[in-house]
C-alpha cells in the first residue's frame, strides 16, 4: 500500500510542476508578445534582425522571443553640450557651453541611419561650437550671442536631417574668457567709465559757466538800461534847471531895470525944473513895476495866476515832449531782454540747450572715430 501511495504522490507533484512551468511559459510568451506604445512614442519593429515597420500608440502584438521593438520619444528633447574650450580668431582663449533642443521627425531614419542619435547630435554640437567660436573675435563672442546660436543651428541642420532629427533651437548659455582677459576687460571698463565721468563733469562745468555768463550778461544789460534811464532823466533835469536859472536871471535883470527907472522918475519928481522928459513906454513900465510889487503874475480878474511855462523853442531844445517816449522805449527794451533771459533759462532747465552743449555719448563717439582714424593713418604710414 505504501509504495502505491508514494507513486501516486510523485505523479501528482510532477504534474503540478509541469503545470506551473507551462503557466510561467504562457505568461512569458504573452509578455513577450504584447507591446504597449505610449501616445508620445513610436516603435521600430524588427523580427530576426529584419525591419518590419513602425508601431504607433496603443497595444500591439509581436512574435515572441525573436522580435524586438525600439521606442522613440517624439517630443522635443534637451541635450546639454558640455563646456568647450576654444581659441578665438584674435588668439583669446574662451570657454562656452550650450543647450540643443531636438525632435525626432523620422523614427525609421533615427533607427537605421545612426546608432545613437542623442550622443551623435551632442558630439556634433560640441565640435560645431568650437569651430564657430574659433572663427570669431573675442568681442563678437561676447556680444553676438544670437549670431552664434544661428550659425551652430545651421551647421547642425544638414547632418541631423539625414538622421531624421530636427534641431529646433540652440542656446549658448555662457561664454567666458580667461581670467587674464577678464581682468583686462574690467580695467578697460573702469577706464571707460572714468572717461565718461570726466566728460560728463566737464559738460556740467561748461553748462554752469554758460548759465552764469548768461545771467551776468542779462544783469549787466538791465543795469546798463537803468543807468541809461537815470542819466537821461538827470540830463533832462539839468537842462530844465539851467533854463529856469536863465529865466530867473532874466526876470531879476528886468526888475533891476524897472527899479532903476522908478528911481529916475523919483529924482525927476524932486527936481525944481518944470520941464520933464518921460520915457516913451511909461505905461508899460508902471504896469510891470506893479506886478513886481505884488510878487506874482496876476491877470486882470484877480484870482488866476499866469503859469510860468516854456515856449515851443525851449521845449523842443530841452526835449520835454520826448521824455515820456524815450523812457517808454527804454522800458520796452529792458522788458524784452528780461523776457528773453527767462525763456533761455527755462530752455536750459528742460534740457533744450540754446548754447549747443554736446551730449556725452556724442562726444565719446566722436573721440572714438578720431582715434580710429588716427590709428588707421598710423597703420598705413608704417
Amino acid at each position: 500500500m505504501l509504495p502505491d501511495i508514494a507513486l501516486q504522490g510523485g505523479a501528482g507533484f510532477g504534474l503540478g510542476l509541469i503545470a506551473v512551468v507551462l503557466l510561467l511559459l504562457a505568461i512569458a510568451v504573452a509578455y513577450s508578445s504584447i507591446v504597449i506604445i505610449r501616445p508620445y512614442q513610436q516603435g521600430a519593429y524588427t523580427v530576426l534582425g529584419s525591419f518590419r515597420g513602425l508601431f504607433d500608440q496603443g497595444i500591439h502584438f509581436k512574435w515572441p522571443f525573436v522580435s524586438d521593438v525600439t521606442r522613440f520619444d517624439m517630443r522635443t528633447q534637451t541635450l546639454d553640450v558640455p563646456r568647450q574650450e576654444a581659441i578665438t580668431r584674435d588668439n583669446s582663449p574662451v570657454t562656452a557651453d550650450a543647450v540643443v533642443y531636438i525632435k525626432v521627425m523620422d523614427p525609421k531614419k533615427a533607427f537605421l541611419e545612426v546608432e545613437d542619435y542623442e550622443r551623435a547630435t551632442s558630439n556634433l554640437a560640441q565640435t560645431t561650437l568650437r569651430a564657430v567660436l574659433g572663427d570669431m573675435e573675442l568681442d563678437d563672442t561676447l556680444n553676438k550671442r544670437g549670431e552664434i546660436n544661428s550659425r551652430i543651428r545651421q551647421e547642425l541642420d544638414e547632418p541631423t536631417d539625414e538622421w531624421g532629427i530636427r534641431v529646433e533651437s540652440v542656446e549658448v548659455r555662457e561664454v567666458n574668457p580667461s581670467k587674464d582677459v577678464q581682468q583686462a576687460m574690467e580695467q578697460q571698463t573702469s577706464a571707460e567709465r572714468k572717461r565718461r565721468a570726466m566728460i560728463l563733469e566737464a559738460q556740467g562745468e561748461r553748462r554752469s559757466a554758460i548759465e552764469t555768463a548768461e545771467g551776468d550778461k542779462q544783469s549787466n544789460i538791465i543795469r546798463a538800461q537803468g543807468e541809461k534811464q537815470s542819466q537821461i532823466l538827470e540830463a533832462q533835469g539839468d537842462a530844465i534847471s539851467t533854463v529856469l536859472r536863465a529865466k530867473s536871471a532874466e526876470a531879476m535883470g528886468e526888475r533891476a531895470i524897472i527899479d532903476k527907472g522908478m528911481e529916475t522918475l523919483e529924482g525927476i519928481g524932486q527936481s525944481e525944473s518944470t520941464t520933464f522928459v518921460l520915457p516913451q513906454e511909461l505905461t508899460s513900465l508902471v504896469g510891470r513895476y506893479g506886478k513886481h510889487l505884488t510878487g506874482s503874475d496876476v491877470k486882470e480878474n484877480g484870482h488866476v495866476l499866469e503859469a510860468l511855462d516854456f515856449d515851443e523853442e525851449s521845449r523842443e531844445m530841452l526835449g520835454l515832449d520826448d521824455i515820456e517816449e524815450i523812457l517808454g522805449q527804454i522800458d520796452q527794451e529792458a522788458d524784452v531782454d528780461v523776457e528773453e533771459m527767462e525763456q533761455e533759462a527755462q530752455a536750459v532747465k528742460h534740457g533744450q540747450d540754446p548754447n549747443d552743449i554736446s551730449d556725452p555719448d556724442e562726444v565719446i563717439d566722436e573721440m572714438d572715430q578720431e582715434f580710429g582714424a588716427d590709428a588707421a593713418g598710423d597703420g598705413e604710414g608704417s
